[in-house]
């Protein structure tokens, strides 16, 4: 089933995982093995969940790597349908 406007899975990482802990960026960044950069991308919606950091953050906050891939992937299922309209796709049926 999906979701009504999902938010970025960044979104949940900050409010969920680091600021119950009390850390900050470089903070999450460096436990999870990754630049500040990388991190402060994911959390401000500008870069999505890769499976590889989907590993790091089920290693680092005790969930699973696929919660975080489909976070990632409802989040962007649902900005691509409300695009639907507009795209340019002809019906392929016998």
């Amino acid at each position: 089933m999906q979701m009504h406007n999902p938010p970025h899975p960044g979104e949940v990482i900050r409010e969920l995982c680091l600021e119950p802990l009390g850390l900050s960026v470089t903070e999450a960044a460096e436990a999870l093995g990754v630049s500040r950069k990388t991190l402060s991308a994911i959390l401000n919606g500008r870069a999505g969940i890769s499976p590889e950091m989907a590993i790091r953050l089920s290693i680092a906050f005790d969930t699973t790597a696929e919660s975080w891939l489909t976070q990632q992937f409802q989040y962007e299922l649902w900005y691509a349908e409300q695009r639907r309209k507009d795209l340019k796709v002809r019906k392929l049926v016998a």
